[in-house]
């Protein structure tokens, strides 16, 4: 009865070295790729909830879930309203560019002939 308790843990460790090994090889890379494809496929196709450890964590630890979104929202704040206020920032230094006096010298065939230099296409 032993043996059979000493096979099966010795069996279970190699296994384990085996794969740690198997696992950092080109071949065996792609193996874990096209099984990872593949579940992902049978999941979407029979539409089974893959995070099952996720929703039970939930339901077993609700203040703890809690706690762990509010940190993800104080350290992955919303940034809209600062894209916003630098877009409107940009429009408004784009605008001014425009109204200068001398704007009228920076036409489209000019700003294209200054690319064109820039670039070594002249």
């Amino acid at each position: 009865m032993y043996w059979f308790l000493i096979r099966s843990i010795v069996s279970a460790v190699l296994g384990s070295q085996f794969y740690k090994w198997y696992a950092s090889t080109k071949i065996g890379i792609y193996f874990q790729n096209r099984i990872d494809q593949f579940l992902e496929y049978i999941a979407q196709k029979y539409d089974i909830e893959i995070a099952k450890k996720q929703s039970k964590f939930e339901q077993d630890y609700p203040l703890m879930m809690k706690r762990i979104e509010k940190l993800e929202k104080w350290s992955h704040p919303d940034r809209k309203r600062q894209f916003e206020k630098k877009t409107r920032d940009i429009e408004h230094r784009v605008e001014v560019l425009e109204d200068r006096q001398d704007a009228e010298k920076y036409n489209d065939d000019y700003i294209s002939q200054v690319i064109g230099k820039k670039e070594g296409t002249d």
